[in-house]
């Protein structure tokens, strides 16, 4: 069965697609949809429904988007909503990480959390899935594996960041694997229907 993932971040569609091996996974096609999909939401349930309406309305077919962000409990929650451009516009994790951690200098609390909301349109009904990763920004960073905040989150009762892990590793702890696995559930529930 085929079900388009809304991105075109690589990483992220390995990583998903190592969760749905029953499924055809397909990322978008930059030929349909040359520029990003648009994110305005002052929320991840927002930014995620936002997104998976544009694929949808383009193409009728079962799909789904995430966002995600990371929460610092010292931090008031940010950068949240806006993780992938809280260093500016281009997106640039290593300029995201540097800012980040310069915010947290002298704080002991480094207590954070990484949230993903999957947002479903499955035969033109919507649905959203949520899933949370505890843990805490690590002092230095570690590791080569992973992408964006990876180097310097490490999840709850790890020693490892996320980027110290390998990719099944992290899917087993991850927000955006325990969002992806309520997102299973519902879809086999509905195919068992």
């Amino acid at each position: 069965m085929k079900i388009i993932f809304a991105s075109q971040n690589p990483n992220k569609i390995a990583e998903v697609r190592a969760k749905l091996p029953a499924y055809t996974l397909e990322g978008l096609d930059p030929i349909v949809f040359p520029d990003e999909l648009v994110e305005t939401g002052n929320t991840l349930e927002a930014n995620a429904l936002q997104k998976v309406r544009q694929v949808y309305e383009k193409t009728g077919e079962n799909c789904f988007a995430d966002d995600t962000g990371l929460e610092v409990e010292a931090l008031d929650g940010t950068p949240g909503v806006y993780s992938a451009r809280y260093a500016g516009e281009q997106k640039n994790s290593e300029d995201n990480m540097a800012l980040l951690m310069q915010n947290l200098e002298g704080k002991e609390n480094r207590r954070a959390r990484f949230r993903t909301v999957v947002a479903l349109i499955w035969a033109g009904t919507e649905y959203t899935f949520e899933g949370v990763c505890d843990g805490a920004i690590a002092t230095v960073r570690s590791g080569a594996k992973g992408f964006g905040y990876d180097p310097i989150f490490k999840p709850e009762g790890e020693e490892r960041t996320f980027a110290d892990m390998s990719m099944d590793a992290k899917a087993t702890m991850s927000h955006r694997g325990r969002a992806v696995e309520k997102l299973i559930t519902f879809i086999e529930s509905k195919n068992d229907q």
